[in-house]
């Protein structure tokens, strides 16, 4: 099958905001509003001169559905083919995403409490969910929120991103959501004074005084893979059932 032009947005690249020598969010313009469900990730990539077709890679869609202006947290692979050129790019440089923007790891209508893992980059389907939620909270689109627990590490918190602050504001200004960054390294952020320990460590200290009801709970993990097994062996002794738990891998 060969490359059509017409299965692709193009973008346009605003701003690299970097948080560290290999981590930035990119945020890029949309000629088009971009229909999907918080939580859903986009193909994007380049198309260099010579090439017959994009180099792709998939990243969770920081947005709100509709949106024209999107973010893309990513962390730069050194020997990966597409994040070195990324880093290379300057303001309004072109980027190409595929229109159909898929996953399956979006928010389960069917429970109203959610307990959300993330590592690093991986915060940012729930970024997007938390987003929606507060979006139609304020336009009387929805009555009763769902109430969410986001739990987010880095090895520092500067690798957080500007998501750390912007989900303790929705925590500090909401009733359903509560927002818990932790740092695996603090030897390394002396002037860190929150949470201390990987995400698995400090996940069931927070989960066992909200005392979800297992039967209206769903659960989330997002990041590193070797996060997601631990955290979710967490939820399975929690009694949460294998249909209520959900991940998205993100290979290191």
């Amino acid at each position: 099958m060969g490359f059509n032009p017409d299965d692709y947005h193009t973008l346009t690249l605003q701003e690299r905001v970097d948080f560290s020598d290999d981590l930035a969010l990119f945020r890029v313009q949309s000629p088009d509003p971009i229909d999907f469900t918080p939580g859903q990730y986009a193909t994007v990539g380049l198309r260099e001169d010579g090439e017959s077709t994009p180099l792709l890679r998939p990243y969770s869609v920081g947005a709100t559905p509709g949106a024209t202006e999107l973010e893309f947290f990513i962390e730069l692979v050194d020997d990966g083919k597409l994040t070195p050129k990324l880093w290379n790019l300057a303001p309004g440089a072109e980027l190409w995403m595929r229109k159909k923007v898929v996953g399956r790891f979006v928010l389960d209508p069917s429970r109203r409490h959610h307990i959300m893992a993330a590592t690093v980059t991986g915060v940012v389907p729930y970024v997007s969910i938390a987003r929606h939620q507060k979006q139609a909270l304020d336009n009387g689109d929805l009555d009763t929120p769902h109430r969410l627990l986001i739990l987010h590490g880095g090895s520092r918190s500067w690798e957080l991103g500007t998501y750390r602050e912007e989900l303790t504001r929705y925590a500090a200004e909401t009733t359903w959501l509560d927002y818990v960054p932790t740092v695996s390294r603090p030897w390394e952020d002396p002037d860190w004074s929150g949470e201390q320990g990987r995400v698995e460590d400090v996940l069931r200290k927070h989960v066992d005084p909200y005392d979800f009801p297992l039967d209206d709970t769903a659960a989330y993990t997002c990041g590193h893979p070797e996060m997601i097994d631990k955290a979710q062996g967490i939820f399975e002794r929690l009694g949460l059932p294998d249909e209520a738990i959900h991940e998205e891998k993100y290979f290191v």
